[in-house]
């Protein structure tokens, strides 16, 4: 893509989702994330009623009596984007491709996270690490974001969701509200990590699908290529059975996500790239008060 033509379409996003950060989520994003982190402010003298929980034992050892940590909300977040870049999201028969969708989606967040005085970051993976920006504030810092989202080219095309979850939890210290954006193609189980990852962070997961995955229409023959592993064939989707079976397949991928981020406690939305993603960020903000 030549520079003046990501420099338009950078702007265009801009304009798009900083109005709506601005118009839309200012208000929702607050209440859903802000004052979930807490940090450590200072010990005290155990209280009747204290939660034991937050016995310091290494100052109650040393004074003989017991104390207690006191916490503080935290008065900023580090916002982190987990970005699917495998070859599968360059997909879209309606108006924009999947990888398209998750931009604008990233995007809105990013602002969103600004507006907040949050830090906001980004991990672009495939079944590896494609590429790590470092959570900072600033409205350059979002712009370096979107101009990387839009011109990244990843060096594979397979996904691994887990490898990138163990990267998360092993390079994030702090509490971390993160947001997982894939339209989850994995042939791996990534539940344990997506646990583990939840488990330290606060994550979230965000699907964006073409509509041709849910139901095939009738167009007759048509050849379509596996964009991960390049295995090429021909459907007739003409064949009613056809249809069903792909309809079915379908129904089980979407129970097995929603078994796998319900048992890891993740918050989840699904939105189509014809959709109205600005609803489907609105229930998933909502679901978290």
């Amino acid at each position: 893509m030549e520079t003046s033509e990501i420099l338009k379409k950078v702007r265009k996003i801009e304009i798009k989702t900083r109005g709506l950060s601005q118009n839309i989520f200012a208000g929702q994003y607050h209440s859903a994330f802000k004052g979930r982190g807490m940090a450590f402010a200072e010990v005290r003298e155990y209280q009747f009623g204290d939660d034991v929980r937050d016995i310091d034992w290494n100052v109650t050892a040393r004074f003989r009596k017991p104390y207690v940590k006191v916490f503080e909300e935290e008065r900023e977040l580090t916002v982190m984007l987990l970005v699917d870049v495998s070859g599968s999201l360059d997909f879209g028969t309606r108006s924009r491709m999947k990888s398209e969708m998750a931009t604008e989606i990233a995007a809105t967040i990013a602002y969103s996270a600004i507006q907040n005085n949050d830090k906001i970051g980004v991990v672009f993976f495939s079944d590896r690490i494609e590429k790590y920006i470092p959570p900072k504030k600033g409205r350059k810092h979002i712009l370096y974001i979107i101009r990387e989202m839009l011109d990244f080219k990843p060096e594979s095309r397979k996904t691994d969701i887990g490898g990138a979850m163990e990267f998360f939890t092993r390079v994030m210290k702090r509490r971390t509200t993160a947001f997982v954006l894939s339209d989850f193609y994995d042939r791996h189980d990534f539940f344990k990590q997506m646990q583990i990852a939840n488990n330290k962070h606060d994550v979230m997961a965000i699907q964006v699908y073409d509509k041709w995955a849910k139901a095939l229409p009738d167009v007759g023959l048509v050849k379509v290529v596996d964009a991960e592993s390049g295995h090429e064939m021909y459907v007739d989707t003409s064949s009613k059975k056809v249809r069903v079976a792909h309809a079915r397949y379908w129904i089980e991928r979407q129970q097995m996500l929603k078994d796998t981020l319900s048992r890891a406690n993740v918050d989840w939305v699904s939105v189509a790239t014809d959709d109205d993603y600005v609803k489907a960020m609105m229930h998933l903000f909502a679901s978290r008060n």
